[in-house]
């Protein structure tokens, strides 16, 4: 059968139908996809760069769950850190009760010397013991301004006996003042009113004195040696006598001191730090020498000793205890020089301390609490887990944030029960006294700090994978936008496409139906 011959109109129109309908059926692809670029066909760079950013998109999806996993497990670790902190923050409560409760000791380990002798007291440890009497009982007074007898029946009196025999009565009256000085009736000085006394008392005492002091002495020597006056009395006839003299004030008794250097004068004590060196204390008047429980126990606290010194004003002795910070504790032996048979402390070694039941009783308690909150850190550390991973207890968390992991951090876990922040169960005596209280304290101090620089660690580090997270999340979406610019089509710009193409479609077979109508009118003559 011979081909069929169609006219060249009929074969433009056919061409063009085809192109359209090839056109219409691209247009209807890409609607139906929604993509310009289905295949490599299609557009080959667009095609494969857009599959490339399509699988790095993917890719950083399945990564981002794992990030987002890593956030978790940061922010449980960073509740737990919370938690214990809070948990030490009761433990340092606790310890500051103790310390603040009654002493549990009702007497500290001590050491007592024996008696220190006549005159000691606690602002003057040196005085020594009875001895033989060595000076003279004396009766000072100050002159205080001149005095003027107006007339003869003008006197001033007073008694005084001398080393314990009979009373006489002293009188000065205006011819024992005209006597001296210039003449007249006036005391001036008290160097006149020393000549007066010195002409009236005779050879049983001696008078002095420098500037307005003035002193009458007994002339002997030892335990008997004594001054007392009494009776002081001014006689003023015409009543126009004025007396400052001073001598009302000399009324009373003195007594020869009777003491010889002190126990304690020139010797050294020697005693422990708390670091247990040796710390000598040396008695005496001399510079740097200690005479006073004010200054032996500002010397201890400048030199670390952890003792208080008392003084017995009955028994006259020097006793070392062991202060509130070492309580419960007995100090090391005391040495030096003070030490030993027939010198000040007889013995060396401290008594030991005396519990005070109830006092114990309550700190005992406070010890039984801490020890128990201890527990709780062990237990939150234990329970700041997510997702099988625990950063407290020392598990460690890698987390990767690019597709072929070459960016990644490594978190490292921590033993933070109570042994890894530095803390331990106590025993009951270690909240007897405030220095052992002190030591928990510390430790718990050093606690805050290690929690507290671990927590900002993990701080700085969560805040690293957050923004990580974000920029991940960014990074796929920008990825995504990428390849759908390469490959998606424009449904709009598609759906006019479809509408023309159609119109063409309808146009050209219009156009073929009047084509082929020439044949037709032939066919209809050949009938």
């Amino acid at each position: 059968m011979a081909d069929v011959v169609l006219n060249s109109a009929v074969r433009s129109n056919l061409r063009t139908l085809q192109s359209t309908t090839e056109l219409l059926n691209q247009t209807e692809e890409r609607l139906a996809t929604g993509k310009k670029v289905n295949s490599a066909l299609d557009n080959p760079a667009s095609f494969f760069t857009a599959n490339a950013l399509s699988r790095r998109s993917t890719d950083l999806s399945s990564l981002l769950d794992s990030v987002s996993s890593s956030v978790k497990t940061l922010e449980a670790a960073d509740n737990g850190i919370k938690a214990i902190t809070d948990i030490v923050q009761g433990l340092k409560a606790t310890a500051r009760a103790a310390m603040q409760s009654p002493l549990a000791v009702s007497e500290k380990a001590g050491v007592t010397s024996g008696d220190l002798g006549t005159g000691a007291t606690a602002k003057n440890l040196l005085g020594g013991a009875v001895d033989n009497p060595a000076t003279s009982g004396s009766v000072s007074f100050t002159f205080g301004s001149a005095t003027t007898l107006t007339d003869a029946a003008d006197t001033l009196s007073f008694d005084i006996a001398v080393d314990g025999g009979a009373t006489q009565t002293i009188t000065i009256d205006q011819a024992a003042v005209q006597a001296v000085g210039n003449g007249d009736s006036t005391i001036n000085s008290a160097t006149e009113l020393r000549t007066i006394l010195g002409n009236l008392l005779g050879s049983d005492v001696t008078i002095g004195g420098t500037g307005n002091a003035v002193t009458i002495s007994s002339n002997t020597a030892g335990a008997t040696s004594s001054i007392a006056i009494s009776n002081y009395t001014e006689t003023d006839a015409d009543n126009d006598t004025t007396d400052a003299t001073g001598l009302g004030n000399a009324s009373g008794t003195g007594v020869a001191a009777v003491t010889t250097p002190s126990v304690l004068d020139g010797k050294t004590l020697v005693v422990k730090d708390k670091n247990d060196n040796n710390v000598t204390v040396t008695f005496g008047s001399g510079t740097g020498q200690i005479s006073s429980i004010e200054a032996l126990n500002k010397y201890f606290e400048d030199n670390d000793v952890l003792l208080d010194a008392t003084f017995d004003v009955n028994d006259r002795t020097l006793k070392l205890s062991a202060d509130n910070s070492i309580a419960n504790s007995t100090p090391l032996d005391i040495g030096g020089s003070v030490v030993g048979a027939g010198k000040p402390f007889e013995l060396s070694s401290f008594t030991s301390p005396v519990l005070d039941s109830d006092a114990a009783l309550k700190r005992a308690n406070l010890a039984d609490d801490f020890n128990d909150s201890m527990k709780e850190i062990d237990n939150l550390a234990k329970d700041a887990n997510y997702n099988g991973v625990n950063l407290l207890m020392g598990d460690d968390l890698e987390v990767v944030f690019n597709e072929d992991g070459s960016s990644k951090l490594n978190v490292k876990g921590v033993t933070f029960d109570a042994d890894g922040v530095g803390l331990a169960q106590i025993s009951e005596d270690q909240f007897y006294d405030s220095g052992s209280i002190q030591s928990v304290l510390d430790r718990i101090d050093a606690a805050f700090q290690t929690i507290e620089a671990q927590s900002a660690k993990f701080g700085s580090q969560l805040q690293i994978v957050q923004t990580r997270e974000v920029f991940t999340k960014d990074m796929i979406g920008t990825l995504d936008d990428g390849a759908h610019a390469l490959t998606s089509a424009d449904t709009n710009e598609e759906a006019a496409n479809l509408a023309t193409l159609q119109t063409r479609q309808s146009l050209i077979v219009s156009s073929l139906s009047i084509s082929t109508q020439q044949e037709s009118a032939v066919l209809q003559l050949l009938r």
